[in-house]
């Protein structure tokens, strides 16, 4: 793997329902892509091959999040990518800290 990226979609409404059903369906989206996601409290994180591909996937969230009803929509986006060799996977970077999620 080359390339990984978190990006935080903020939607332009003050109702959190909509906020919530906005992001998800960006989410949704995110895992509709083949990449490897990783879904956290504040950002989804992505990891795949192709520094192409991520940032094509990136840009489509903001569509789907104004076709999903956001009037505006704000992402930060953070993207690390390593043309040869390999990047830390998302595996590796967090699995230690979620060994006692069953407890």
């Amino acid at each position: 793997m080359q390339a990984s990226a978190a990006i935080q979609v903020l939607p332009a409404t003050l109702d959190d329902e909509e906020v919530v059903r906005i992001v998800d369906e960006v989410i949704d989206y995110l895992k509709s892509t083949g990449l490897k996601c990783y879904v956290g409290p504040f950002e989804t994180t992505v990891e795949g091959d192709s520094y192409d591909q991520i940032m094509d996937v990136l840009k489509e969230c903001q569509h789907v999040a104004i076709k999903a009803g956001a009037p505006k929509v704000s992402a930060y986006i953070k993207v690390e990518w390593k043309p040869e060799g390999e990047i830390l996977s998302i595996d590796r970077k967090v699995t230690k800290h979620h060994l006692d999620d069953d407890e």
